[in-house]
């Protein structure tokens, strides 16, 4: 939001510098992004040119001699076609910077004439975009004084940065009247005297929603006869220029100006191009309008029209029909003031991808009160700079507003802030904000403005005093401090998420944070897209439903990073998926990804060996660690192949702890999975269910048990089993392990063979078993007799025989 100074200072009455307002925007929340306060036209003054002689060595230069007001004439070399001896323009001195040209001056030597500043165009001073000659000033203009200064360009310009909830601050009238109830001044301008019309609008309107939901509250209209359009005022040309916006004619400037001047969207209508009587209604399927913006949309039901008998004439609330727009040779004008439905609006200019001033208006919410007034304030701007003779306004729709009233216990100030603000000075904070508080008891009745829907309950009233009364003067409190603290502070799901991330930061991973919606088509992908889990208002079409699992995300991720030539990336974020729309279909998830060589053991290209590809044992092991910074007991984890569709179903594994518990998946991703992602490459991932993991059962104590070491030398013993090609290698690990829990320390698989003479669909497996002994030195017969249980357990569990 943005506003000069001069504009404020129409509303409010103050002697306060511009750094005091400043100042105190800021500290009642009106942050306050930028202030240009016109430094850069600071050096320009105004000067005349006292002689102006052709150019020695070139036909299109004048050497112009030029009084700056100080009595010494200096020499300026200048191209302009309109310098002549007696011209009073703007001059710029060595030293000065152009900020047109993006130059700084210097005295310098133009085809061998020395010229020591210039006289300066418009364009050179960002004034408009003419420069086909010189500034031109009248005969009259004070020579040696400031060029800003006299036309009015020293104007500062403020920019605030406003929350969605402010729908007030909109406007600069709204802007005034918190600086004034601040203390800052006193708040001017607000009544609107009506007009009195010559006989009724010919032109009626009516609202026709038939039986859906209205989407437009109240409509004015009035007719304005014989009206000569043409450039609004310097003055209002200025303040629009100042801020950002083109001047056009002045009709549309003052729709404009009154926009930003009390929050107030207005649009007005050639009369002579509108046929018929106007209607306001929802658009018909296909229906397209050519707009104000040169661009031709298609419209939905879901959108509000305003149309007359030819067919679409605005886009309600956001956009003018560029068929009935008024130029040079408008004599009649329609003025509309309307209310619209603030979430149809944001929707609608959502869908279309149309930004402007009403729609950010309209879509917080403006005054209701102010449409009829609003309508009146046009209308006299239009008398006043076009002339012309208005009709009665008409007005339908319109029910009147109902104001809220808020129950506040004044103790709530206390309570909510600390502050100490007397109840005497909270309710004249809130009367001089627009509030009526009623009642003198401890608890009172607030009548709540009709310009400030975000007003709902006693908190929001609490902020508003807090606000005025100052934000500055809440006293820091020390913590209190507590001399131990017995109980962990930190939940079991807090604790297992930095350990997660911890573990996977060590595997070499980097930490990423995802949207939490993703694209209806990857949702599906994964197991979501279920209706209860679609966004109803999106912040693009790509991010239309909550995600069902941190994948597509991380794939996408990795994918961005491939296509700027990072190829090996590794990936991983600890945070929400959505199976259902209640909370506790929410789920705390690790998940994470490789891409290209991204192992743990490093990647790329090297002279001593090129990395490998990633593959489902790199997510497997990343996995594991995972779940064991996460508590698990990964010593009893199953792994089964296979796992969701998402991942490739020969390269891939399910995490279970016994038969229903499911921990996690791995494994590498389906190839039509990741053409749904438009990705490619190798690539494999993981997903751990973090809040799966069983609660650890509670010890008596919290002292780590004691360290035993056993003093007897470890043996390790290899064994080969032929077993069936189905039989896991995983099962037999597991039913060596179990021979003997005590004295066995581990078993790994270390060779599989597969081949004729082992007959068909067999296979070898070799594995080592460490052996660790605890109470004695093994014997012979000892082994032999451990030995033997290995092979009965695996022979037992999986049919598996020694291979000979």
């Amino acid at each position: 939001m943005k506003f000069t100074l001069s504009w404020l200072k129409d509303h409010l009455e103050t002697d306060a510098t511009l750094g005091e307002i400043v100042e105190r925007l800021t500290s009642i929340g009106l942050e306050v992004e930028s202030v240009n306060d016109k430094a850069a036209l600071k050096p320009f003054v105004i000067a005349k040119v006292l002689t102006a002689q052709k150019h020695p060595d070139a036909d299109k230069l004048q050497v112009l001699s030029v009084d700056t007001g100080d009595g010494k004439p200096v020499q300026v070399v200048c191209g302009a076609p309109n310098a002549r001896a007696g011209l009073v323009g703007a001059f710029a001195a060595p030293g000065a910077y152009i900020p047109g040209i993006d130059t700084t001056l210097a005295v310098g030597k133009i085809r061998g004439v020395e010229s020591h500043g210039m006289m300066c165009s418009e364009r050179e001073l960002q004034l408009s975009d003419e420069h086909t000659g010189i500034i031109d000033l009248p005969a009259d203009a004070p020579v040696g004084t400031s060029f800003a200064a006299y036309a009015g360009l020293d104007d500062p310009i403020i920019e605030i940065g406003l929350t969605p909830n402010r729908p007030d601050a909109t406007s600069i009238h709204g802007i005034a009247r918190d600086l004034a109830a601040s203390g800052l001044g006193r708040l001017t301008g607000g009544a609107i005297m009506p007009h009195a019309g010559n006989g009724m609008c010919p032109i009626k309107v009516k609202l026709d929603f038939g039986d859906t939901p209205p989407l437009c509250h109240g409509f004015a209209l009035r007719l304005v006869r014989g009206v000569k359009n043409g450039p609004s005022p310097k003055w209002m040309q200025q303040r629009l220029i100042a801020i950002g916006l083109r001047p056009i004619n002045a009709l549309v400037d003052i729709t404009n100006y009154i926009t930003f001047d009390r929050g107030r969207p207005l649009h007005v209508f050639d009369a002579a191009k509108v046929k018929g009587n106007l209607t306001v209604r929802r658009a018909r399927e296909g229906e397209k309008v050519l707009a104000l913006d040169s661009w031709e949309y298609e419209l939905t039901p879901e959108m509000c029209v305003i149309a007359d008998e030819k067919g679409i004439e605005s886009i309600a609330g956001i956009m003018g029909g560029e068929h009935s727009g008024c130029d040079e040779n408008t004599t009649d004008v329609l003025i509309e003031s309307a209310l619209w439905e603030p979430l149809n609006i944001a929707r609608t200019g959502r869908e279309l991808g149309i930004i402007t001033d009403a729609r950010y208006r309209f879509e917080r919410g403006v005054d209701p009160e102010f449409m009829v007034p609003g309508l009146e304030l046009a209308t006299r701007m239009v008398l006043e700079f076009c002339g012309g003779e208005p009709t009665e306004e008409e007005v339908v729709g319109y029910a009147g507003h109902t104001p809220k009233i808020v129950s506040f216990p004044v103790s709530e100030v206390k309570r909510l802030t600390g502050l100490d603000v007397p109840k005497a000075e909270s309710l004249e904070i809130l009367s001089r904000l627009g509030f009526t508080p009623q009642g003198d008891a401890d608890i009172v009745d607030v009548t709540v403005p009709s310009w400030r829907p975000d007003i709902d309950g006693k908190a929001d009233l609490v902020e508003e005093i807090m606000r005025i009364h100052g934000v500055d003067k809440i006293a820091p409190q020390p913590l209190i401090s507590h001399e131990a603290v017995n109980a962990k502070i930190l939940t079991t799901l807090q604790i297992r998420t930095r350990a997660a991330r911890r573990a996977l930061a060590v595997r070499g991973m980097m930490e990423a944070v995802t949207w939490s919606f993703i694209p209806a088509r990857h949702a599906e992908a994964f197991g979501g897209g279920r209706p209860e889990l679609k966004l109803s208002n999106p912040i693009a079409a790509d991010m239309s439903d909550m995600r069902p699992s941190l994948l597509p995300g991380l794939i996408a991720a990795a994918q961005r990073n491939a296509d700027r030539g990072l190829s090996d990336v590794a990936l991983f974020e600890v945070s929400g998926t959505y199976e259902g729309a209640a909370p506790e279909d929410q789920r705390r998830v690790a998940t994470g990804i490789r891409r290209g060589t991204a192992k743990l053991e490093g990647s790329g290209r090297h002279w001593a060996g090129n990395a490998g590809a990633v593959g489902v044992f790199d997510a497997k092991a990343d996995a594991l660690a995972a779940l064991e910074a996460c508590g698990a007991p990964v010593d009893k984890l199953q792994i089964e192949a296979g796992g969701p569709a998402w991942y490739h179903p020969g390269r891939s594994g399910v995490i279970k702890l016994g038969p229903k518990t499911v921990l996690g998946h791995f494994g590498e991703f389906h190839p039509k999975t990741l053409e749904v992602l438009d990705v490619s490459g190798p690539l494999c991932g993981f997903e751990v269910f973090v809040d799966a993991v069983p609660e650890p059962k509670a010890k008596p104590t919290r002292t780590k048990p004691r360290l035993d070491l056993s003093p007897f030398q470890a043996v390790k013993r290899d064994f080969a089993f032929v077993v069936d090609k189905a039989v896991e290698a995983g099962a037999l690990t597991r039913a060596a392990a179990a021979a003997d829990k005590k004295l066995i320390a581990g078993v790994s698989v270390f060779d599989i063979f597969e081949g004729a003479s082992l007959g068909a669909d067999k296979k070898s497996v070799a594995i080592e078993v460490s052996i660790q002994p605890v109470e004695k030195t093994l014997t012979d017969e000892d082994f032999e007799a451990l030995a033997g249980r290995i092979v009965d357990n695996v022979k037992k569990q999986t049919g598996g025989v020694l291979r000979g």
